[in-house]
């Protein structure tokens, strides 16, 4: 299940801060390394897992290539919350009902 290849990838501190970057904008590798103590062959492991698991996509530009977060990533994880929205409402309604009823 592709969700859990997301989570899976956001779950380690470096890349959850690397999608992070690139959230507020695209950028190449060198740009993505600025302020992490990270190599380069670190920065290219990092990336691919977050291309596989479609939450970045790399275009190239000449030379370098340009990473920007992937929006198809992003559909997948709204949908995946969608799923659980309609939980919650319930949950939570039936939590106050039963605060009412514990209320003397």
């Amino acid at each position: 299940m592709i969700e859990s290849a997301i989570f899976k990838a956001l779950a380690d501190p470096t890349r959850c801060a690397i999608f992070e970057k690139l959230a507020a904008g695209g950028m190449n590798a060198s740009a993505l390394r600025q302020g992490m103590a990270i190599s380069q062959p670190a920065m290219s492991q990092h990336l691919s897992v977050l291309r596989q698991a479609k939450l970045v996509r790399e275009e190239r530009q000449g030379r370098f290539v340009h990473y920007e977060v992937d929006p198809e990533g992003l559909a997948l994880i709204g949908a995946w919350l969608a799923r659980y929205r309609a939980y919650w409402p319930a949950r939570i309604d039936d939590l106050k009902a039963l605060l009412r009823e514990m209320d003397p």
